[in-house]
């Protein structure tokens, strides 16, 4: 059933940043490709409020997961290039999934014009607490121990075959050298409930996903798989520390079909950068643990093809398959 929210900002014009004549008093449709409740629908909800203000018309967010994201982002590529429906470009669905799946019923550069990136954040490695504190894990060496000591013992939860999550956690699993069971859900969120719930051991999910968690203290915080420690949590250590060349950050934006005029890309721009770059937006998304990261069209473009580019070697020396 889709999942669909209206935000509204009739009346509300910013100077210079009317919708255009093709746009007057029509609703922009976001598509986001995962369950709603999830970091990528939960930011984009933000931005979305904000820039219908300053468009002066109604944003609708809905909600299309399945298919590892690909669902979503096929339904973008294949609606019409006028600005109207526009949709979220994920690791998972650009770089992730073309060397994942046999096929894919878009091409991940040629079908989209990108609009503008809007996150960018490293993994975590996270257990719930309880089941850590049962199982005597308190460290990244903890965990890895108590793994190759239970092999097959453990599964984990991603947001999806293809995700970043999937991926995170097949990496970990070759380079650490232990078997844990993969349990793909349709989103961050339900991943999320399922190992608070027990139902799996841990997950390897973008911070903003895991932030309020880690923050309650709900789910034990084990290591980030960026680089280097993450500012957000600097007494956490880097997966790198341990296994040298680990690196996967999770980043997603707004992308629309390919063939939207120029005009209409620059104005969807120039709305969802301000409100990515708004005080208010920022203070929430740090309370995420997520921070902004807005650009221009070009600049998100070349991240996408080089991003595609990087991840041929990674998904296959991670040994990732769509399970």
């Amino acid at each position: 059933m889709d999942r669909r929210h209206f935000i509204s900002g009739l009346g509300a014009v910013g100077a210079g940043l009317a919708m255009p004549a093709w746009a007057q008093g029509k609703p922009i449709r976001i598509i986001v490709p995962f369950t709603a409740g999830g970091a990528t629908d939960v930011t984009t909800r933000l931005i979305a409020e904000k820039a219908a203000t300053t468009l002066g018309t109604t944003v609708i967010i809905e909600n299309r997961p399945g298919g590892g994201g690909g669902i979503g982002v096929d339904l973008v590529a294949k609606a019409a290039p006028d600005g109207l429906t526009i949709g979220m470009a994920a690791l998972a669905m650009h770089a992730i999934n073309p060397w994942l799946f046999k096929k894919l019923p878009y091409d991940p550069i040629k079908d989209f014009a990108p609009i503008t990136q809007m996150v960018r954040i490293p993994n975590v490695l996270v257990m719930n607490t309880d089941n850590a504190k049962r199982l005597n894990i308190k460290t990244l060496k903890d965990f890895v121990a108590y793994a190759k000591a239970n092999p097959a013992k453990l599964s984990y939860a991603s947001g999806g075959n293809g995700s970043g999550g999937h991926l995170s956690g097949e990496m970990f699993k070759a380079k650490a050298g232990f078997f844990a069971v993969h349990i793909p859900y349709n989103g961050g969120a339900p991943s999320q409930l399922a190992m608070l719930s027990g139902t799996v051991d841990y997950t390897l999910d973008n911070l903003a996903t895991s932030g309020a968690n880690i923050r309650s203290g709900k789910v034990l915080p084990l290591a980030v798989t960026s680089a280097k420690r993450s500012a957000l949590m600097p007494d956490v250590p880097a997966m790198a520390e341990t296994y040298p060349g680990f690196e996967i950050d999770t980043w997603w934006g707004l992308i629309a079909p390919a063939g939207t005029p120029k005009e209409v890309v620059s104005r969807l721009n120039r709305a969802f950068v301000a409100a990515l770059e708004s005080p208010d937006i920022k203070t929430r998304f740090a309370n995420m643990m997520a921070e902004p990261a807005p650009s221009t069209p070009e600049q998100f473009a070349e991240l996408i093809r080089s991003e595609y580019t990087r991840y041929e070697s990674v998904v296959k020396a991670s040994g990732a398959k769509v399970d």
